[in-house]
């Protein structure tokens, strides 16, 4: 008896590390997407990138931005395009970050 619970357990677990992983690698792969982001913002907005770690930055914050702004007009469902969508995401938000910067504060922030 006490060997059906153990394995019953041991089921249990695996199921929840396994379940953990696959959320995890969904979050891998939308920071990567936004990553590509911030560099493809940068080459639309400059012709060239940033730099690698304002790249990185300008992707993770307008991939947040973006998620949110297109939920809110309800077109969130482009983020749900597995890699593309997340990079559509990234770019549409990393441009309009650097665009509300640039109207309401440092007008060369970005150039």
């Amino acid at each position: 008896m006490g060997g059906i619970v153990i394995a019953i357990l041991i089921v249990i677990g695996v199921v929840v590390v396994l379940s953990l992983v696959a959320q995890l690698g969904g979050l891998i792969i939308a920071v990567v997407a936004w990553m590509l982001a911030g560099m493809f913002a940068g080459r639309i907005l400059r012709g060239r990138g940033y730099g690698p770690v304002m790249d990185v930055l300008l992707g993770l914050a307008g991939g947040l931005l973006g998620s949110v702004v297109l939920g809110l007009l309800r077109l969130g469902w482009v983020g749900d395009i597995w890699i593309v969508g997340n990079v559509v995401v990234g770019i549409v938000g990393a441009l309009l970050l650097v665009w509300l910067v640039r109207a309401f504060g440092n007008k060369d922030f970005a150039r």
